[in-house]
Protein backbone atom coordinates (compact mmCIF):
# COMPACT_ATOMS: atom_id res chain seq x y z
CA UNK A 1 0.00 0.00 0.00
CA UNK A 2 1.00 3.79 -0.67
CA UNK A 3 2.92 4.80 2.40
CA UNK A 4 2.72 8.89 3.26
CA UNK A 5 5.47 11.03 4.27
CA UNK A 6 6.75 14.52 4.02
CA UNK A 7 8.85 15.74 0.33
CA UNK A 8 11.93 16.59 0.99
CA UNK A 9 12.52 19.86 -0.59
CA UNK A 10 15.84 19.66 -1.90
CA UNK A 11 14.37 16.76 -3.97
CA UNK A 12 12.30 18.85 -5.97
CA UNK A 13 15.00 21.05 -7.21
CA UNK A 14 17.52 20.21 -9.99
CA UNK A 15 20.94 19.24 -8.93
CA UNK A 16 23.27 20.76 -11.21
CA UNK A 17 27.16 19.40 -11.95
CA UNK A 18 28.97 21.86 -13.89
CA UNK A 19 27.03 23.12 -16.44
CA UNK A 20 24.44 19.96 -17.13
CA UNK A 21 21.23 19.80 -14.72
CA UNK A 22 20.89 16.30 -13.76
CA UNK A 23 17.01 14.86 -13.85
CA UNK A 24 16.93 14.25 -10.47
CA UNK A 25 19.01 13.25 -7.58
CA UNK A 26 19.04 9.56 -6.69
CA UNK A 27 21.25 7.97 -9.12
CA UNK A 28 22.67 4.43 -9.70
CA UNK A 29 26.23 3.09 -8.73
CA UNK A 30 28.18 2.11 -11.56
CA UNK A 31 28.85 -1.74 -11.06
CA UNK A 32 31.42 -3.39 -14.01
CA UNK A 33 29.30 -6.33 -15.55
CA UNK A 34 26.23 -4.66 -15.12
CA UNK A 35 25.05 -1.10 -15.61
CA UNK A 36 26.29 -1.00 -19.39
CA UNK A 37 24.67 0.78 -21.72
CA UNK A 38 21.28 -1.26 -21.95
CA UNK A 39 20.99 -1.30 -18.35
CA UNK A 40 21.52 2.42 -18.35
CA UNK A 41 18.86 3.41 -21.06
CA UNK A 42 16.02 1.47 -19.09
CA UNK A 43 16.91 2.62 -15.81
CA UNK A 44 16.95 6.50 -16.90
CA UNK A 45 14.28 6.03 -18.67
CA UNK A 46 12.17 4.26 -15.70
CA UNK A 47 13.54 7.41 -13.46
CA UNK A 48 17.06 7.14 -12.46
CA UNK A 49 18.31 10.80 -12.19
CA UNK A 50 22.32 9.96 -13.38
CA UNK A 51 23.33 7.08 -14.53
CA UNK A 52 27.87 6.54 -14.58
CA UNK A 53 28.91 3.69 -17.10
CA UNK A 54 31.17 0.71 -16.32
CA UNK A 55 34.53 1.29 -15.32
CA UNK A 56 36.74 2.03 -18.97
CA UNK A 57 40.18 0.95 -18.73
CA UNK A 58 42.75 4.22 -19.15
CA UNK A 59 45.04 2.28 -21.09
CA UNK A 60 45.11 3.11 -25.31
CA UNK A 61 45.79 -0.21 -26.22
CA UNK A 62 42.78 -1.81 -24.62
CA UNK A 63 40.55 0.85 -26.54
CA UNK A 64 40.10 -1.24 -29.19
CA UNK A 65 39.37 -4.68 -27.47
CA UNK A 66 35.84 -5.46 -28.14
CA UNK A 67 34.99 -5.11 -24.09
CA UNK A 68 36.48 -1.28 -23.61
CA UNK A 69 35.05 -0.30 -26.89
CA UNK A 70 31.26 -1.38 -25.64
CA UNK A 71 31.62 -0.13 -22.84
CA UNK A 72 32.62 3.43 -24.74
CA UNK A 73 29.32 3.06 -26.49
CA UNK A 74 26.39 5.70 -25.37
CA UNK A 75 23.97 4.93 -28.60
CA UNK A 76 20.74 6.37 -27.90
CA UNK A 77 21.76 7.30 -24.18
CA UNK A 78 20.32 10.39 -22.48
CA UNK A 79 22.68 12.87 -21.36
CA UNK A 80 24.12 14.16 -19.39
CA UNK A 81 26.81 11.07 -20.28
CA UNK A 82 28.81 10.22 -17.76
CA UNK A 83 31.98 7.33 -17.87
CA UNK A 84 34.26 6.57 -15.51
CA UNK A 85 37.52 6.05 -15.48
CA UNK A 86 39.91 3.49 -14.53
CA UNK A 87 44.12 3.88 -13.85
CA UNK A 88 47.18 4.55 -12.08
CA UNK A 89 49.17 6.89 -14.45
CA UNK A 90 47.99 10.77 -14.37
CA UNK A 91 48.59 10.88 -18.21
CA UNK A 92 47.16 8.33 -19.16
CA UNK A 93 43.56 9.07 -17.51
CA UNK A 94 44.01 12.11 -19.30
CA UNK A 95 44.48 11.11 -22.30
CA UNK A 96 41.46 8.13 -21.43
CA UNK A 97 38.99 11.24 -20.52
CA UNK A 98 39.60 13.15 -23.83
CA UNK A 99 39.18 9.80 -25.87
CA UNK A 100 35.73 9.40 -24.25
CA UNK A 101 34.76 12.93 -24.38
CA UNK A 102 35.36 11.95 -28.37
CA UNK A 103 33.29 8.92 -27.78
CA UNK A 104 30.13 10.72 -26.35
CA UNK A 105 30.69 11.84 -22.88
CA UNK A 106 29.63 14.79 -20.72
CA UNK A 107 30.98 13.68 -17.51
CA UNK A 108 34.20 12.15 -16.52
CA UNK A 109 34.40 10.14 -13.18
CA UNK A 110 37.10 9.04 -11.54
CA UNK A 111 37.25 5.77 -10.09
CA UNK A 112 39.07 5.47 -6.40
CA UNK A 113 36.04 2.59 -5.50
CA UNK A 114 36.51 -0.66 -6.88
CA UNK A 115 37.13 -3.25 -4.08
CA UNK A 116 38.34 -5.77 -6.81
CA UNK A 117 41.42 -7.67 -6.18
CA UNK A 118 42.37 -7.45 -10.05
CA UNK A 119 42.05 -4.15 -9.90
CA UNK A 120 43.49 -2.94 -6.59
CA UNK A 121 46.58 -5.47 -7.56
CA UNK A 122 47.18 -2.89 -9.82
CA UNK A 123 46.97 0.23 -7.75
CA UNK A 124 44.27 1.19 -9.42
CA UNK A 125 40.04 1.94 -7.86
CA UNK A 126 40.42 2.28 -4.11
CA UNK A 127 44.06 1.01 -3.64
CA UNK A 128 45.03 4.45 -5.23
CA UNK A 129 43.16 6.22 -1.23
CA UNK A 130 46.77 4.46 -0.06
CA UNK A 131 48.57 6.66 -2.38
CA UNK A 132 47.14 10.44 -1.65
CA UNK A 133 50.14 12.10 -3.84
CA UNK A 134 49.26 9.80 -6.64
CA UNK A 135 45.47 10.27 -6.64
CA UNK A 136 45.64 13.91 -6.06
CA UNK A 137 47.92 14.24 -9.37
CA UNK A 138 45.25 11.75 -11.56
CA UNK A 139 42.70 13.99 -10.49
CA UNK A 140 44.65 17.26 -11.45
CA UNK A 141 45.34 15.80 -14.76
CA UNK A 142 41.61 14.69 -15.65
CA UNK A 143 40.50 18.37 -14.50
CA UNK A 144 43.18 19.98 -16.11
CA UNK A 145 42.67 18.20 -19.53
CA UNK A 146 38.74 18.30 -19.35
CA UNK A 147 38.72 22.58 -18.16
CA UNK A 148 39.17 23.59 -21.61
CA UNK A 149 36.08 21.37 -23.13
CA UNK A 150 33.96 22.31 -20.08
CA UNK A 151 33.70 19.12 -18.90
CA UNK A 152 33.20 18.25 -15.07
CA UNK A 153 34.93 15.48 -13.48
CA UNK A 154 33.12 13.58 -10.95
CA UNK A 155 35.03 11.54 -8.21
CA UNK A 156 33.53 7.97 -7.12
CA UNK A 157 35.60 6.85 -3.57
CA UNK A 158 35.46 4.97 -0.97
CA UNK A 159 35.88 5.61 3.37
CA UNK A 160 39.45 4.82 2.92
CA UNK A 161 41.76 1.22 2.61
CA UNK A 162 40.81 0.14 5.68
CA UNK A 163 38.68 1.09 9.03
CA UNK A 164 42.07 2.70 11.04
CA UNK A 165 42.67 4.67 7.48
CA UNK A 166 39.57 6.51 6.88
CA UNK A 167 41.89 9.33 4.62
CA UNK A 168 38.14 9.70 2.46
CA UNK A 169 37.36 13.47 3.98
CA UNK A 170 41.02 14.61 3.53
CA UNK A 171 41.02 13.42 -0.17
CA UNK A 172 37.82 14.81 -0.79
CA UNK A 173 38.87 18.38 0.09
CA UNK A 174 42.29 17.70 -2.00
CA UNK A 175 40.09 16.45 -5.04
CA UNK A 176 37.99 19.87 -4.82
CA UNK A 177 40.47 22.15 -4.29
CA UNK A 178 41.84 20.39 -8.42
CA UNK A 179 38.29 21.49 -9.62
CA UNK A 180 36.11 17.92 -8.49
CA UNK A 181 32.61 19.35 -8.99
CA UNK A 182 30.80 16.07 -7.19
CA UNK A 183 32.05 13.30 -5.05
CA UNK A 184 30.10 10.16 -4.41
CA UNK A 185 30.98 8.17 -1.12
CA UNK A 186 29.94 4.09 -0.60
CA UNK A 187 30.36 4.24 3.27
CA UNK A 188 32.40 0.96 3.47
CA UNK A 189 36.77 0.58 3.35
CA UNK A 190 38.17 -1.13 0.66
CA UNK A 191 38.98 -3.99 3.20
CA UNK A 192 35.09 -4.37 3.85
CA UNK A 193 34.52 -5.02 0.46
CA UNK A 194 30.78 -5.48 0.54
CA UNK A 195 30.22 -6.77 3.72
CA UNK A 196 29.28 -5.41 7.16
CA UNK A 197 26.98 -2.83 7.14
CA UNK A 198 27.98 0.53 5.62
CA UNK A 199 28.88 3.68 7.58
CA UNK A 200 27.55 7.03 7.28
CA UNK A 201 29.72 9.38 9.55
CA UNK A 202 32.22 9.77 7.17
CA UNK A 203 30.27 10.94 4.20
CA UNK A 204 28.78 13.14 6.59
CA UNK A 205 32.21 14.36 7.74
CA UNK A 206 32.66 15.50 3.84
CA UNK A 207 29.78 16.48 3.26
CA UNK A 208 30.29 19.25 6.41
CA UNK A 209 33.44 20.30 4.34
CA UNK A 210 32.86 20.89 1.24
CA UNK A 211 31.37 23.26 -1.04
CA UNK A 212 30.62 20.71 -3.79
CA UNK A 213 27.48 18.33 -3.96
CA UNK A 214 28.27 14.89 -2.01
CA UNK A 215 26.17 11.72 -2.72
CA UNK A 216 25.97 9.15 -0.67
CA UNK A 217 26.34 5.17 -1.37
CA UNK A 218 26.01 1.97 0.29
CA UNK A 219 23.14 -0.27 1.66
CA UNK A 220 20.41 1.96 0.46
CA UNK A 221 17.70 -0.52 -0.52
CA UNK A 222 14.06 1.48 -0.13
CA UNK A 223 12.91 5.03 0.29
CA UNK A 224 13.13 4.25 3.94
CA UNK A 225 16.79 3.56 4.10
CA UNK A 226 17.09 6.89 1.37
CA UNK A 227 15.54 9.27 4.14
CA UNK A 228 17.75 7.66 6.92
CA UNK A 229 21.02 7.99 4.87
CA UNK A 230 20.18 11.41 4.21
CA UNK A 231 19.54 12.56 7.57
CA UNK A 232 22.58 11.02 8.60
CA UNK A 233 24.48 12.57 5.85
CA UNK A 234 23.13 15.76 5.15
CA UNK A 235 24.25 14.44 1.35
CA UNK A 236 23.23 16.16 -1.78
CA UNK A 237 21.48 13.13 -3.28
CA UNK A 238 21.85 9.19 -2.98
CA UNK A 239 23.67 6.58 -5.25
CA UNK A 240 21.61 2.89 -5.51
CA UNK A 241 24.19 0.00 -5.98
CA UNK A 242 23.28 -3.59 -5.61
CA UNK A 243 19.43 -3.27 -4.66
CA UNK A 244 18.91 -2.03 -8.25
CA UNK A 245 19.93 -5.28 -9.52
CA UNK A 246 17.41 -6.76 -11.88
CA UNK A 247 15.39 -3.71 -10.73
CA UNK A 248 16.69 -0.91 -12.83
CA UNK A 249 13.20 0.65 -11.70
CA UNK A 250 13.98 0.83 -7.99
CA UNK A 251 15.76 4.07 -8.37
CA UNK A 252 13.47 6.43 -9.86
CA UNK A 253 10.85 4.68 -7.61
CA UNK A 254 12.78 6.56 -4.60
CA UNK A 255 13.42 9.49 -6.70
CA UNK A 256 9.84 9.46 -6.74
CA UNK A 257 8.70 9.29 -3.30
CA UNK A 258 11.35 11.25 -1.96
CA UNK A 259 10.25 14.15 -4.57
CA UNK A 260 6.30 13.83 -3.67
CA UNK A 261 6.36 12.85 0.19
CA UNK A 262 4.50 9.65 -1.28
CA UNK A 263 5.60 6.14 -1.82
CA UNK A 264 3.62 4.48 -4.65
CA UNK A 265 3.11 1.21 -4.44
CA UNK A 266 5.85 -1.00 -6.33
CA UNK A 267 5.34 -1.98 -10.03
CA UNK A 268 3.33 -5.55 -10.48
CA UNK A 269 4.93 -7.68 -11.91
CA UNK A 270 2.96 -7.65 -15.24
CA UNK A 271 5.26 -4.27 -15.91
CA UNK A 272 8.50 -6.21 -14.22
CA UNK A 273 8.21 -8.61 -17.16
CA UNK A 274 7.50 -6.38 -19.86
CA UNK A 275 10.53 -3.98 -19.10
CA UNK A 276 13.19 -7.56 -18.31
CA UNK A 277 11.73 -8.21 -21.67
CA UNK A 278 12.91 -4.89 -23.10
CA UNK A 279 16.07 -4.86 -21.28
CA UNK A 280 16.53 -8.59 -23.06
CA UNK A 281 16.27 -7.36 -26.55
CA UNK A 282 18.58 -4.69 -26.11
CA UNK A 283 21.08 -7.04 -23.83
CA UNK A 284 20.87 -9.04 -27.19
CA UNK A 285 21.18 -6.38 -29.41
CA UNK A 286 24.25 -4.45 -27.63
CA UNK A 287 26.00 -7.89 -27.35
CA UNK A 288 24.98 -10.03 -30.38
CA UNK A 289 25.50 -14.09 -29.20
CA UNK A 290 27.53 -13.20 -26.36
CA UNK A 291 24.42 -11.58 -25.18
CA UNK A 292 22.97 -14.59 -24.20
CA UNK A 293 25.25 -15.63 -21.63
CA UNK A 294 25.57 -12.84 -19.79
CA UNK A 295 21.60 -12.19 -19.70
CA UNK A 296 21.37 -14.97 -17.69
CA UNK A 297 22.83 -12.99 -14.10
CA UNK A 298 20.34 -10.31 -14.78
CA UNK A 299 17.47 -12.00 -15.33
CA UNK A 300 18.09 -14.65 -12.37
CA UNK A 301 18.36 -10.80 -10.24
CA UNK A 302 15.07 -10.09 -11.83
CA UNK A 303 13.22 -13.30 -10.92
CA UNK A 304 14.40 -13.56 -7.34
CA UNK A 305 12.37 -14.26 -5.10
CA UNK A 306 9.25 -14.85 -7.35
CA UNK A 307 7.01 -17.95 -7.16
CA UNK A 308 8.87 -20.77 -8.77
CA UNK A 309 12.26 -18.34 -9.59
CA UNK A 310 14.76 -21.59 -8.76
CA UNK A 311 13.30 -24.28 -11.03
CA UNK A 312 12.59 -21.38 -14.03
CA UNK A 313 16.33 -20.09 -13.34
CA UNK A 314 17.42 -23.74 -14.04
CA UNK A 315 15.63 -24.09 -17.09
CA UNK A 316 16.71 -20.82 -18.75
CA UNK A 317 20.64 -21.04 -17.95
CA UNK A 318 20.24 -24.06 -20.11
CA UNK A 319 19.45 -22.24 -23.03
CA UNK A 320 21.00 -20.75 -25.65
CA UNK A 321 18.90 -18.86 -28.05
CA UNK A 322 18.15 -15.04 -27.92
CA UNK A 323 14.18 -16.09 -28.81
CA UNK A 324 14.66 -19.00 -26.75
CA UNK A 325 15.30 -16.82 -23.66
CA UNK A 326 12.57 -13.94 -24.67
CA UNK A 327 9.80 -16.89 -24.67
CA UNK A 328 10.96 -18.41 -21.26
CA UNK A 329 11.13 -15.29 -19.65
CA UNK A 330 7.53 -14.40 -21.17
CA UNK A 331 6.41 -17.35 -20.22
CA UNK A 332 7.54 -17.42 -16.53
CA UNK A 333 5.84 -13.74 -15.89
CA UNK A 334 2.49 -15.20 -17.62
CA UNK A 335 1.89 -18.07 -15.50
CA UNK A 336 2.77 -15.24 -12.04
CA UNK A 337 -0.40 -13.61 -13.35
CA UNK A 338 -2.45 -12.47 -10.47
CA UNK A 339 0.12 -13.22 -8.38
CA UNK A 340 0.58 -9.60 -6.06
CA UNK A 341 4.30 -8.35 -6.74
CA UNK A 342 6.48 -8.42 -3.68
CA UNK A 343 7.02 -5.06 -1.34
CA UNK A 344 10.42 -3.17 -2.25
CA UNK A 345 13.28 -4.75 -0.73
CA UNK A 346 16.32 -6.70 -1.86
Amino acid sequence: MPASATALPAFGTPLRVGPHELANRVFTAPMAGVTDLPWRRLARRLGAGHCVSEMVASRAELRASRKTSLRMNHEGEPGPVAAQLVGVDPAEMAAAAQANVDAGARIIDINMGCPAKKVCNRWAGSALMQDEELAVRIVDAVVRAMQPLGVPVTLKMRTGWCREQRNAPRLAHAAQEAGVALVAVHGRSREQGYGGEAEYETIAAIKASLRIPVVANGDIDSVAKARAVLAATGADAVMIGRAALGRPWLPGHIARALRDGVEAAPPGLAEQGQWLLEHLRAHHAHYGSAGVGSARKHVGWAVAGLPGALPFRERFNTLTEPQAQLDAVAGFFEQLSGVESPAVQP
